[in-house]
Formats: structure tokens, C-alpha cells, sequence
């Protein structure tokens, strides 16, 4: 075989003419522990909070401590294969969702990822879960109402589109259902709704979404899920991811709606990543954070101005308390934190008031400025009264003679009670519960037997619609009551409730 220097000479210098270098640049660490779900990696000098850094095999986590040589992180995924001297690499990018009409409609898990069985989800755009609150100049006050369809919330504690109201009671008091139910109110209106579960039984999730694909809500609704089964660090992010989806929307000017359920759960996914971390506990164990994780989280729920595009994001976070205290750790935070709060009591959840609002300990710090006037005309002393019925019927029990005067107020607060019961998945319009409402207050109940109030308030409204149907469009489309409706529903009233006797 005749070799040819030049030849070879020739097909040497051709190999490094073509040679293209491929020297990719990465920074990485090593694991020095893993248990638990949390990684201590040695390395990641550049590493940023929250970056999401990944192993080998394509799992990832999630940097919460920087120290010095150390960076403590925290499993997204199993860390069944990961073991002491793998290699860890940075992403460059912190956790991110998708976000976008693509969403609406389906269910999700805190990354995002569908978890419902139906394909793909497209979306065009991603965004981080964390982002910095809008500012004063960006927003405007409260003014547009948030209707729930409960009676007793849009009448004593009303709930403004960009407001933070809290659902805050004991276990089985029927905060979720006040939730779903503000969520299937929202059918007629142009609200995106978003759930976020944290902590909660998977059986209850879809329970959950079985009751509004039912009701045909699914359509404008998005439903993010971290069940108790799932990692402490995917019930941390599941309302940031949750959040931002729902920012999205806002910032496109339109309104939506969060519900947080439960934030007592996502504070003890929290303390336990803290503790795993080895951060030092505070009160009742929780780190010296806490406060700042419901803040920056609940304050992301604005009212922003035309400027900004004019969208609204309004959070109900749910708190579960223990036997009623809501003197507790968490539950004062999320209420100095929020504009009010809803208080659900267990005594009357089992006496048959639903919802069990307790009206004398409710309140809503701006919503009475989002009312429509109709409402704020005829549910003006209604809290009042409510309340004082509630201290006369304590006192009553202790005495059998009772004046007239004191008979007729027990009897118009039994009255109101009554009609502020209502089933769950059976929102009232907004121009309905107004006619109940000032007819209640007018006394025009009085002669109704308290068995039959319930009939009386279901006649009422169909009688109403067929009858009246001016005064209930004018209150619907007006959202005021003249005192030309007003005389008309004083007689329509008046005669009712003489043909029902």
C-alpha cells in the first residue's frame, strides 16, 4: 500500500479547517446530602434564589438557601436516584407556569403541568411565579362589585372586584362551598376563576371540579392542584403558580378571581421545607418568614387603573382555624394581611344556618364602596339588626315575659335568619335578593309562619319575574331603586304577601 505524505498532509489540514469547537460553558455542583426531599449541593457560586437547577437524570429542584459553599435546595420531583457526588447544573431561570386562555378549563399540577388526562396544554407564554406586587400608582380604589350569588355576603359583607376577603373557620364549616359557589355565580359575568388546592385529599379536588363542570363553570376556570400527597415544596409554589396565571388575565384588563384553599395548609408545607432547611423557628414553630409568605402573596391581587389596563384580581384566601381561635398565629397574619374576612361558626353550620356567617365578627373593609345602590339602600341596617337578634335572643332565654316590642324584634330577626339561609349550588341574583331583602326589613315577612318563609321567598321571586318584571330589570340593569320602583315594589309586596296569608 503506497502512502503519499501530501495526501495525508491535504487531509489533515481539511480536518482542522472543518474543526467547529463545541465547548459549552456550564456551572455545577456536587451533593453532598440528600434526604427528605432537600439536596445540599457544594458548588453554584452564581446560583440565584429560586433558580431551578437539575440533575443528571432530568429531575429538578428548586435553590432556597445560599450560604457561603452550600446551596440547600428543594426536590420537584423525586429523589429516589439521586445520591452523594452527583452532579447538579444550573438552568439559568427560575420557576415558571404557563399562562393563557389555553389553561381555561383544565387541571393542573403547581408547575402547570396538566394532570386531567386531556393532551397538552399549548400555551404561548410562560411567566416566573414570583413577581413583585403593582404599586400604588398602578392601581385605583374598589368600586365594581363582586356578586357571589350567598345573600348574606352581597348583602352584610360585599366583596369588591380587586378586594382580599378571607373565608376564615373551623374544619366542616362550609368555607369551600362558598367558594365554589361564588365560582358558579361568576357564569353571567366575564370573571376567569382560578382554585388553587394545597394540601387537600385528591377525592376532595375532584370533587371539587365534578361540582363545577356540573354547574358548567369549568369553561372559566382554572384549577390548580397540590394535594397532601404531593412534595411540601409543590404546596409551597401552588399558589404562586396560581397567581400568576391569574395575573395574566388581569394585565390583559380583564377581571378574575383566586381562591386560595387552604393558605393553614401552605403555611405547614412551608414550615416544614423551612425546618428540613434547618431554619431557626419562631412562633409555634414557623419560620421568622411566614408573614411575608401570605403578603407578597395576597398583595399581587390588585385593582389596576385604565392606565394599566384596567384588569382586577380579587383573592378569597380560606384559613382553617382550631376549635375557633382565631387569635392564632396564622389566621391574625392572613387577617391584618387581607380587607376583611368572612367568619363561618360552627354552631350555627350545625343549627342549620348556611352559610354559617357570623355577620356581628364579618367584615368587609371596602367592599360597602363596590355595592350597587339598590343593595346599599335596602341592606343598610341589616347587619345591625341581624346583630342585635342575635344579643336579644341570648338574652330572652333567660326570661319567659317579654314585651310586644321585644316579641316583634325576635320574630323580624327569626324572619331574617331565615331568609338568609340558602342551599349550596343555588346562587340569587343580585336583583332578587334585593326585593327579599327590603321586604324583610319592611316587616312585610311578619304574618309569614317561619316554616314557610323559605316557600314565600321562592314564590316571591317567580311571582316577581312574571308579574313584575319591570322592577326587577330596572333594579338588574340600573342597579338602582327609584322611588317610582320602590312605590311599585312596596304594592307589589303588599299585595303578595296578603294573598299568602
Amino acid at each position: 500500500m503506497d502512502l503519499r505524505p501530501d495526501e495525508i498532509t491535504g487531509i489533515i489540514k481539511s480536518r482542522i479547517k472543518d474543526y467547529g469547537s463545541k465547548i459549552r460553558l456550564e456551572d455545577t455542583g456536587t451533593v453532598v446530602t440528600v434526604g427528605d426531599g432537600i439536596v445540599r449541593i457544594h458548588g453554584l457560586e452564581k446560583c440565584m434564589m429560586n433558580e431551578l437547577l437539575e440533575f443528571e437524570n432530568g429531575v429538578r429542584c428548586m435553590a432556597l438557601n445560599l450560604e457561603q459553599d452550600f446551596v440547600g435546595a428543594v426536590m420537584l420531583g423525586s429523589d429516589a436516584e439521586i445520591k452523594e457526588g452527583d452532579t447538579v447544573k444550573r438552568t439559568g431561570s427560575v420557576v415558571s407556569v404557563p399562562v393563557g386562555e389555553e389553561l381555561l378549563g383544565r387541571v393542573v399540577n403547581a408547575l402547570g403541568q396538566p394532570i386531567d388526562g386531556k393532551g397538552a396544554i399549548l400555551a404561548k407564554e410562560t411567566r416566573p411565579i414570583e413577581k413583585i406586587a403593582p404599586g400604588i400608582i398602578t392601581r385605583k380604589s374598589v368600586n365594581v362589585p363582586l356578586q357571589t350569588g350567598i345573600k348574606a355576603i352581597d348583602s352584610m359583607i360585599p366583596i369588591g372586584r380587586g378586594q382580599r376577603e378571607l373565608i376564615i373557620g373551623d374544619r366542616q364549616t362550609g368555607k369551600t362551598a362558598i367558594a365554589i359557589d361564588t365560582i358558579i355565580n361568576q357564569k353571567k359575568t366575564d370573571v376567569i376563576c382560578i382554585y388553587v388546592a394545597i394540601g387537600q385529599k385528591a377525592s376532595t379536588v375532584a370533587n371539587v371540579v365534578e361540582q363545577l363542570t356540573a354547574a358548567g363553570a369549568m369553561d372559566y376556570t382554572i384549577v390548580v392542584s397540590a394535594t397532601a400527597s404531593e412534595l411540601a415544596p409543590l404546596q409551597y409554589i401552588a399558589p404562586y403558580s396560581g397567581c400568576t396565571m391569574g395575573e395574566y388575565f388581569m394585565e390583559k384588563g380583564k377581571d378574575a378571581l383566586i381562591i386560595y384553599d387552604d393558605l393553614s395548609k401552605h403555611a405547614v408545607a412551608y414550615r416544614a421545607l423551612s425546618l428540613l432547611l434547618k431554619r431557626p423557628p419562631g412562633r409555634e414553630a414557623y419560620p421568622g418568614d411566614v408573614f411575608y409568605l401570605h403578603s407578597r402573596l395576597l398583595e399581587r391581587a390588585a385593582n389596576l387603573n385604565e392606565n394599566y389596563g384596567g384588569g382586577s384580581l380579587t383573592a378569597l384566601p380560606i384559613i382553617e382555624t382550631q376549635a375557633g381561635d382565631v387569635s392564632a398565629y396564622i389566621p391574625t397574619n392572613v387577617i391584618s394581611i387581607t380587607d376583611g374576612q368572612i367568619f363561618l361558626e360552627t354552631e350555627l353550620f350545625h343549627s342549620g344556618v348556611r352559610p354559617a356567617v357570623n355577620p356581628g365578627i364579618s367584615v368587609s373593609r371596602v367592599g360597602g364602596n363596590a355595592q350597587i345602590k339598590a343593595m346599599k339602600k335596602v341592606s343598610g341596617t341589616l347587619k345591625l339588626e341581624y346583630s342585635q337578634f342575635r344579643e336579644l335572643q341570648s338574652f330572652s332565654q333567660f326570661g319567659s315575659d317579654l314585651d310586644k316590642d321585644t316579641k316583634e324584634r325576635l320574630a323580624k330577626g327569626e324572619r331574617i335568619v331565615e331568609i338568609l339561609k340558602q342551599g349550596q349550588n343555588s346562587p340569587v341574583a343580585v336583583e332578587n335578593q334585593v326585593i327579599i331583602i327590603y321586604a324583610v326589613i319592611n316587616n312585610y315577612l311578619k304574618d309569614i309562619p317561619l316554616e314557610k318563609v323559605g316557600d314565600f321567598e321562592r314564590d316571591l321571586y317567580k311571582h316577581m319575574e312574571e308579574a313584575h318584571p319591570d322592577i326587577t330589570a330596572s333594579i338588574r340593569e340600573e342597579k338602582v331603586l327609584t322611588p317610582d320602583n320602590e312605590e311599585k315594589l312596596k304594592a307589589a309586596l303588599k299585595d303578595f304577601s296578603e294573598k299568602y296569608v
